[in-house]
């Protein structure tokens, strides 16, 4: 009896699940992008974000009032939570921005299932925010520079009080209605548009989200992007929905007339409602083999910024390999808007400080690196040797411009080192401090691969100036934190540009921005002024000459040194349709699409 019912339920499924088979043959397959990241995210929340990975995935799931067309080049800033292009006032101190009505937040419990729409006043809490102690933003800095007006004199208070006064109206931020907002600045700021299309990390929040969350609101993202996490595994894997609130929104955007790839792409995908895909999963792959592995595997559809490990592989002369373009795979490579650099610990006794023996000491470690050979070995020339700070794509990048920040010169290092008193002491064939004791020099660094083989490059140079230096193995976002207060000796790092702006990259050595972006923590007046001098000026060659001035201060003092701007390989499948990189924007994901048609089966 129960072998009869057994049989008879198997032929029960086996009826029933045909139908759901067929049925679910005539379904759309889900359009799913899968990518890895080889960096874990460190959090969620735009205004404590400082690492490049999570301010990806924020400018997905957040809006700015403005971001960048995606194929117009050079870049074009256009309105996204704004209805149109800012009133600007003549001395550019005055910005008012109208924004589009009926925009609303993803959903969450908080608005207990109501829509909740963005409004002026919104905009309005997430600056403020920003300046907010509790907040331990690291954009504090930032946007002190651009002095809008009664904002420091707010955080003042807090600080004093203890309490932010969210309620306060000031001069320089307010909601003039619903739907305009109004910045008024202290101080001319041409550029001021850029800062405010950044939705990474200036991400329209709303106030009863970040109460409702307090302390745990990096684990809660509510914005009113196209995205939306629905799955989170810590340093593992990140898996993201189509957020249902997201406004009617279609494809549209300037591709230049002498670009025909932009052009085709517009063709395909003008006029589709966004976003296309229906969910996003990043995975946190460190190490560059398995990632590399896990796209030839077809378990990703885009492989962004290739490691040079296998560039040979992949594209040898710089071409795709044949293998790869037989199974329909594409590449595109760009010169990326980066730098990669080394500092110095300014406060650190053997590395630190501004007497001539301490300068001494680090231009002799810069002129010991031999970044040409850089490029050649380990990056296989995926690269090209840097000079300054002003990156690629940026208004004042000069590939003719030289500085002793990008020169290799190993007699002149030695030179230098002995002219100081930096010699060896004891006769075991490694210099001392000038002092007679060891002199020994610690670089905190990663244990992937890409970083081994760049990092035996470096320690040979170093070995050949007769400096002892220990590599320290860590994990990068615990490196971060401890670069961040002043714990390092010297770390190494990348710097990508966040717009067209070549002044903002001088960020890194401004001592106002000691322990956020200036992580070297270098102080010195007379580059402070320059600073602040191009900060305020129009773009134009009197600009360009006083970035210039203050570079050469960072050659002289040598608190950072830039080693290379990096060539990006982007690798996608032939399924994936529409993609193409940007030199500043990094929310990409609603403008691709997936051919379920062209996926294995």
């Amino acid at each position: 009896m129960k072998l009869r019912n057994w049989a008879w339920a198997i032929s029960l499924c086996l009826a029933f699940g045909g139908a759901d088979l067929a049925h679910a043959q005539q379904q759309p397959r889900e359009k799913v992008l899968r990518y890895a990241f080889e960096s874990a995210e460190t959090g969620l929340d735009p205004a404590q974000l400082s690492d490049l990975y999570s301010r990806i995935l924020t400018a997905n799931m957040f809006d700015a009032l403005y971001g960048y067309d995606y194929l117009a080049r050079p870049a074009k800033i256009v309105p996204v939570l704004a209805a149109a292009m800012p009133e600007i006032s003549p001395d550019f101190r005055t910005y008012t921005v109208r924004m589009r009505k009926g925009i609303l937040f993803a959903p969450d419990p908080v608005f207990q299932g109501k829509p909740r729409e963005v409004t002026a006043y919104d905009i309005v809490y997430t600056f403020k925010r920003i300046m907010d102690p509790r907040t331990k933003s690291q954009l504090v800095s930032g946007l002190e520079e651009e002095a809008i007006v009664g904002l420091d004199a707010l955080r003042a208070k807090a600080e004093a009080t203890g309490k932010f006064d969210y309620d306060t109206e000031i001069e320089g931020l307010r909601a003039l209605d619903r739907y305009t907002v109004q910045f008024k600045l202290k101080e001319p700021r041409p550029r001021f548009l850029e800062t405010i299309a950044d939705p990474g990390i200036l991400g329209t929040v709303a106030r009863e989200v970040v109460d409702a969350y307090g302390d745990a609101i990096m684990e809660h993202p509510v914005g009113t992007g196209p995205f939306m996490i629905s799955e989170w595994k810590r340093s593992s894997k990140l898996t993201f929905v189509r957020n249902p609130n997201y406004r009617e929104e279609y494809w549209d955007a300037e591709p230049p007339a002498d670009d025909p790839r932009s052009q085709e792409i517009y063709r395909q995908m003008k006029g589709k409602r966004m976003p296309l895909v229906d969910k996003v999963v990043i995975s946190i792959i460190e190490e560059p083999q398995p990632r590399w592995l896990s796209f030839l595997n077809n378990e990703q559809d885009f492989n962004e910024k290739l490691k040079q490990n296998f560039i040979t592989q992949a594209a040898p002369n710089n071409k795709l390999a044949p293998n790869l373009a037989k199974r329909g795979i594409q590449m595109e490579q760009v010169p990326l808007p980066d730098t990669t650099v080394l500092f110095f610990n300014m406060e650190d006794p053997v590395v630190g400080g501004y007497t001539p023996e301490k300068v001494a000491l680090r231009r002799a470690f810069g002129l010991a690196m031999n970044n040409e050979q850089e490029v050649r070995l380990p990056r296989r020339g995926q690269a090209v040797v840097a000079q300054g700070f002003a990156v690629p794509g940026t208004r004042y990048y000069d590939p003719e411009f030289r500085s002793e920040l990008g020169t290799f010169d190993l007699a002149r290092a030695k030179a230098l080192l002995d002219m100081f008193g930096y010699v060896d002491k004891d006769g075991d064939g490694w210099r001392d401090l000038p002092d007679g004791s060891p002199l020994v020099l610690t670089l905190d660094t990663l244990g992937q691969a890409d970083y081994r083989e760049l990092d035996e490059v470096l320690k040979k140079n170093i070995d050949a100036l007769g400096v002892r230096l220990r590599l320290r193995i860590g994990q990068w976002p615990e490196e971060h934190k401890a670069a961040r207060a002043g714990k390092l000796q010297m770390w190494q790092y990348g710097s990508s540009a966040s717009s067209p702006d070549s002044g903002s990259a001088l960020q890194m050595a401004y001592s106002k921005q000691a322990g956020q972006q200036n992580l070297s923590r270098f102080k010195n007046k007379q580059f402070d002024e320059l600073y602040e001098k191009q900060s305020l000026m129009p773009d134009g060659p009197e600009r360009g000459a006083v970035i210039r001035d203050a570079t050469r201060i960072l050659a002289a003092y040598m608190p950072i040194k830039v080693r290379v701007h990096r060539i990006g390989t982007d690798l996608w499948q032939p399924w994936l349709i529409g993609y193409k990189r940007h030199p500043f924007a990094r929310e990409f994901w609603r403008y691709v699409d997936i051919d379920t048609s062209k996926l294995p089966k």
